[in-house]
Parts: structure tokens; sequence; C-alpha cells
């Protein structure tokens, strides 16, 4: 065993500080490192690295200069070069909450200093896989059009509309459906967890995951075009990247066949907006939509008026349990660095190129 400690550093919001990290992980932590937080209130978002004064670089090179290994999340500056080329010491950077793809580490630098990076982002997969499968059972119902009516001072359910109105015809049930997934990292490989009881048969498109995974997950990969236009169920959970951005535009929407349900709980952007209205507007499929692009929505984004869209507001993995497993998985993971052992969830080649889209 490892007889000297290590220095972890956090840096962060305060947010982040009091909400993400319980007592019990702390103590965890505790036990084989010496831990340490300092705060920074730098603006960044999932496409667009921090900017940051020469002050706080300063300030963060002082905090950072003796850590064996820091950890990040919102309100850090970048960590690249003229942090890292400081740090003598530095052995890992995590990323509590970065979607695996945000911009607050240079993985170049790190890399070329022979630094470990691990991303723990998976911690929300499990509610949002969750809410996935809510937003499905959702709009196989077409609840968000009767949530509508029924929020309306209107009579809604009685026998003779049951039997004669368009909405009440649209019910379906999972058991035995086709699902596709775009995407088939962490949240579609939980999904596929809680989707066994239903007997279904999914479909996977993901150009960066190998067939050995599909395989012991009991899933076919193929191509977008054959997820979008051949199952009954499409479920969005590809992360924003220069090549998944728009990703899903008028063609591809075209393709979903009649009676289809889409889901989309990973990134707006992924989606055209406009023509995702227009392919709705038909009324011939049903969507659950967590994200949007913009967010918030607008007031007056006609999105909110169709009553074949079941819409929440970017929620699926915003849980408190979600927050305190980021951590819970980072401690994880520099244990398993202290004692030398391989960390399971790190950054690699096929990370940086499906970063960048390539």
């Amino acid at each position: 065993m490892n007889l000297k400690k290590l220095n972890v550093g956090l840096v962060s919001n305060s947010t982040v500080n009091n909400i993400y990290i319980n007592k019990q992980d702390l103590r965890r932590l505790e036990s084989f490192a010496n831990f340490s937080w300092i705060e920074f209130n730098e603006q960044s978002s999932w496409d667009e690295s921090p900017q940051t004064s020469e002050c706080n670089i300063q300030k963060l090179v002082e905090f950072s200069k003796n850590l064996d290994a820091i950890i990040i999340c919102h309100g850090s500056p970048k960590i690249d070069y003229q942090i890292i080329k400081e740090c003598k010491n530095l052995k890992f950077i995590g990323e509590l909450e970065g979607d695996r793809f945000a911009q607050r580490i240079d993985l170049d630098d790190a890399f070329n200093n022979n630094i470990i990076v691990v991303d723990t982002t998976h911690g929300s997969s499990y509610p949002v896989a969750e809410w996935a499968l809510g937003m499905i059972l959702i709009a196989l119902r077409n609840a968000g059009g009767h949530f509508r009516k029924l929020s309306r001072k209107i009579e809604w359910g009685s026998e003779f509309q049951r039997e004669t109105e368009k909405l009440f015809l649209w019910n379906e049930e999972l058991s035995e459906k086709t699902v596709g997934m775009i995407g088939a990292g962490y949240i579609a490989r939980r999904l596929c967890e809680l989707l066994k009881p239903f007997n279904v048969k999914i479909y996977a498109h993901d150009p960066y995951i190998p067939s050995e995974i599909a395989s012991s997950l009991d899933f076919t990969l193929t191509s977008l075009d054959k997820v979008l236009s051949t199952t009954d169920v499409i479920v969005c959970l590809a992360p924003l990247t220069p090549s998944t951005k728009g990703l899903i535009a008028k063609k591809q929407l075209e393709l979903i066949r009649s009676g289809s349900v889409f889901v989309n709980v990973s990134r707006g952007a992924i989606v055209d907006s406009n023509a995702l209205i227009n392919r709705l507007k038909k009324n011939d499929i049903v969507a659950s939509l967590d994200v949007f692009d913009p967010e918030p929505i607008p007031v007056d984004s006609e999105i909110r008026t169709l009553e074949n869209v079941f819409l929440s507001p970017h929620i699926a993995g915003t849980t408190l349990k979600s927050r305190e497993r980021f951590f819970t998985e980072m401690v994880d993971e520099l244990w398993r660095f202290f004692e030398g052992h391989q960390t399971l969830h790190s950054f690699n080649e096929r990370t940086i190129a499906n970063r960048k889209g390539l």
C-alpha cells in the first residue's frame, strides 16, 4: 500500500463544493489524500473554454503547484499548459461534470505531460436513462397532448371522446417495440438495462462504439438512417460535438415513419429545431423533449403549442443523487490511481476523436 498521501485540490464554484461533495465520500478521500478547495467563478459552456484573467491564472498556479491531482468542475478556469508547466507533481486531472466534451481541460497538453485525465460525468447516466424511459412511455401514450387538454377548462375523457377523438387512438405500449438509439455511450447502456423487461429489439447508431460492446449489451449497430426509418421509438443520446451539431435536420426527420415517437434527452442543438417543429406539425409522430435549441425554450416558440409534444426543461440529469455520484465516482478513480490500478473513466484517443468530430 502507498503510505504517502496524495495532495488533491478541487477547483470549482461554491455550489459544487456545497452540493456535490458528501461527507462520507470526503472522509473516504481524506483517508488517502490531503484535500483542499479553491473557489473560482469562471464562465464556460459545453463548447466554449472559460476566459480567465492573468490574475486568476496565477492564483490557480499558486493553489495547484504542489498538487498530485486536480479535480475541476463548474467555475474552474481552463487547465492548460500555463497551469500544467508549473505543477511538477501533477499526474491526474479529473472533471466532475464536463459532459466528457466540456472545454475546461486541454487534453493534448495533459497527455503530452503524461497526465491521466478522467471524467465522471457518467454519474448522471442513471437519472438520464430513467427519464429517457419515462419520456418514451409518455410519448407512446401522447400524454403531453392529454395534459394540454386537461389543463384547459374543457371536458376531456368522456366515453364519446374516447371513441372518436384522434388523440385517444394514439395509445401504444412499449412491449415488443423496436427502439433506435442515436449514441451508445453510458446513458444508452443504462437504458438498455431498463428496457429489458419490455422485450424490445434495440438498434443503435454510434461510429465510436466497438461491435463487442453492442454484442455484450444485445443491441445491433446500424446507420443513422436505419435508426430513424425503421424503429418505433427513436431516442437521441448523442453528445454535442462538431459532427453531431445539426445532425438531425429536415432530411433525417423526414425519414421517421408515421406512428413513431422521437425522444431527445441529450442536447437540443443536435436537432434542427425548425425542421422538428415542421415535422411534428404533420401530426403523425409524437415527441418527448427534455432539451431544445435554444434553451430556455422561448415563450413564443411554436413547439410549446403542439399537442403531440411533451416538454421538460432539461431536468433529466439534475438530481441531487447524481451530483453526489460525480464525486463518489471521482474518489473511486483517485483511489485506483493512488493504489496503482488503471482508472476506469480515462480519456483516450477515441474520446479526442469523438470530441473533435473526427
